[in-house]
């Protein structure tokens, strides 16, 4: 869903807001016909039904309940979905209601994910988030009450004049909620958005790796306090709770990513759908998956991906994966607390904290 009310501060996706494409509602009605039309192309293509939907953005929420069912309904007239499917769809907190919640429940959504950020209205202002603080909140228990099971918060944390109070009570106030699932990012100045622009003229400080650090402890720690489990580097969840659609992503299964400027995988194909809405409405209007690039991946770009995603997961990799020339230095990271190999090669909680700087020595150390 590649439209927003507003465009975030420090958000780079493909989204556009109505000052930059017109408005989300005059684009709602082609938008979803072209969906549509490009799952019924695609299913010829792939015949198997999903285990996992995810509806992502962008806002999916401002479809409304009416136009959330609509695209699950051609999932499930195109693919089929299969009994038991995780189906999620994000949600910005603003665009939400309990009568919202109550449609896509009865449609057949299972899970729902929403925007947190933060519960400080000052960090919420540094990140131009268009929500107030406690909607996020309020969200989830309406999520809750409509009967959804797995409620999903995500978190921004080490945002310029955040403190780690603000931390603690955004995570006191997300617990309070009830939901199931927390994650939990650090903030990434992203090239090209307004708020690399205010770094750049001394505006705002650069996000500050102790900070990061810091932070992640103490989001870590209360977590692990409250019942959750880490299963990702950046995600928490109750038993139960971890988002089955990610974790195809990060196990390196297949997927196929509809709408304007969305990623697939298949097999050792990857391609990924023009970026802007009309090039892709009017693609798929002439019948033409709209498809901007495809890429095959080589057996040795297969190896580097199990490696790097997997040693982001709690369950780790087989250590034999690596090969001989990372074993010393595998040896050194356990030595020093970093990993650990028990029943799999994993990251350590002080290793996570630096698990894309191993992850990148160990794959330095494999082509050396």
């Amino acid at each position: 869903m590649p439209f927003c009310a507003t465009r975030c501060g420090y958000c780079d996706f493909n989204t556009y807001t109505p000052g930059e494409l017109g408005s989300p509602r005059d684009l709602t009605g082609p938008y979803l016909d072209a969906l549509e039309r490009e799952l019924e192309l695609a299913a010829a293509k792939v015949n198997r039904p999903a285990d996992t939907i995810f509806v992502g953005g962008g806002t999916p929420s401002l479809l409304g309940g009416e136009g959330l069912t609509r695209v699950l309904n051609a999932a499930r007239n195109t693919f089929g979905i299969s009994e038991g499917a995780e189906i999620t769809t994000e949600s910005n907190p603003e665009s939400t209601s309990p009568e919202f919640f109550a449609q896509i429940k009865d449609a057949g959504f299972t899970r729902v994910s929403l925007g947190m950020q933060s519960a400080a209205s000052h960090v919420l202002q540094v990140l131009e988030r268009a929500h107030t603080p406690g909607r996020p909140f309020a969200a989830a228990k309406e999520a809750k009450a409509a009967g959804f099971e797995h409620v999903n918060l995500d978190m921004i944390y080490a945002t310029p004049t955040e403190t780690d109070d603000d931390v603690r009570r955004t995570l006191d106030l997300a617990l309070e909620t009830g939901v199931d699932h927390i994650s939990a990012y650090s903030l990434i100045v992203e090239d090209g958005t307004r708020m690399a622009r205010k770094v750049k003229k001394g505006e705002l400080p650069m996000p500050d790796q102790d900070t990061m650090a810091r932070r992640y402890d103490i989001i870590a720690d209360t977590l692990d306090n409250a019942g959750f489990g880490w299963y990702e580097v950046s995600n928490w969840a109750k038993e139960g709770g971890e988002c089955r659609h990610n974790m195809i992503y990060w196990r390196d299964h297949d997927w196929w990513g509809a709408g304007p400027g969305a990623h697939s995988h298949l097999g050792d194909q990857r391609f990924y759908n023009v970026k802007l809405p009309g090039r892709y409405i009017n693609m798929v209007g002439a019948d033409e998956l709209p498809i901007a690039d495809t890429e095959t991946l080589t057996d040795s770009e297969h190896h580097m991906e199990k490696i790097m995603l997997g040693l982001r997961l709690r369950e780790g990799i087989d250590r034999t994966l690596l090969s001989d020339k990372a074993q010393p230095m595998i040896d050194g990271f356990i030595d020093r607390g970093l990993l650990a190999d028990d029943t799999s090669l994993h990251v350590t909680r002080s290793g996570r904290l630096l698990a894309d700087g191993i992850i990148t020595d160990l794959l330095l150390a494999e082509e050396s």
